[in-house]
């Protein structure tokens, strides 16, 4: 009986002619692409330093950008405040979704495969798409920005809460079916004290995300944040803008810090 031995040298030597031949495929297909659309690779990176100088030289906050500081702070709250109700409120009806949707705790097999269904359609639809959407029916208004990052988030943590829940051990539900307990007592005894911290990382994890969407959300919606940026960009106040661009990486990485302090707390 013969056995295929392949020793290392020809183990790593297939290796690398697979490497080469998956480069040789994207470099090919990045080739047709700049031929389709007309794109110029050396003349653009040619242009990178002089478009990094601009930028520094403009976006940088002078003395004059402390005269925006009041209406900059007061709409990146504003901001701040849709992206959390928005993430709030979508987790807790996620939250629901996921456990009627959930292979182990769904009642309805029919009703699992239209709540999946409708958490892929919400999240495959980018939340840019969901404002300019909405824009024709609730105008230029907080709450259109509010349901814009409302439908991405429900659709985003529908899903992300049955993976989750799916990933339980059935046994302890199992083990509460076994001694009595009813379809509820196995939901709030069984499964959400188990996946309690999970879920709540990924709830902090999209109003982090969200409070990033809600600035370009703002732009579309005229309210926020977004449309003090580009009030101030359109106005050619670069450095009252650059303010903004600023204290947006300071709040969204005081954030983080906030939600790793909480995740170590729960964990």
């Amino acid at each position: 009986m013969k056995t295929n031995f392949q020793s290392p040298q020809q183990f790593f030597r297939q290796r690398r002619l697979r490497l080469g031949i998956v480069l040789a495929v994207l470099l090919v297909i990045y080739g047709v692409s700049m031929v389709l659309v007309n794109f110029q690779t050396l003349a653009s990176l040619m242009q990178v330093p002089a478009g990094l100088i601009w930028l520094f030289k403009n976006f940088i906050p002078t003395e004059r950008s402390i005269s925006y500081l009041g209406p900059i702070l007061y709409q990146l709250w504003r901001t701040l405040i849709v992206s959390v109700s928005s993430t709030i409120c979508a987790s807790l009806l996620g939250l629901i979704f996921a456990i009627l949707g959930a292979k182990t705790t769904s009642p309805l097999p029919g009703l699992r495969l239209v709540i999946r269904f409708g958490a892929s359609l919400l999240r495959n639809i980018p939340v840019v798409a969901w404002a300019m959407i909405l824009l024709f029916s609730f105008k230029q208004s907080d709450f259109t920005g509010f349901l814009a990052l409302f439908f991405m988030t429900l659709g985003y943590l529908t899903r992300a809460f049955t993976e989750t829940i799916e990933d339980l051990d059935g046994e302890k539900l199992q083990a509460l079916q076994a001694v009595g307990a009813n379809y509820f007592q196995c939901v709030f005894c069984g499964v959400l004290p188990e996946v309690a911290s999970t879920l709540t990382s990924w709830v902090l994890y999209m109003i982090e995300n969200n409070l990033r969407d809600a600035t370009l959300v703002g732009i579309l919606t005229g309210t926020g944040v977004g449309f003090l940026f580009n009030h101030y960009f359109k106005s050619f106040r670069y450095d009252a803008a650059g303010l903004i661009v600023l204290l947006i990486a300071v709040l969204v990485i005081c954030l983080e810090l906030t939600s790793t302090q909480i995740r170590r707390a729960i964990a």
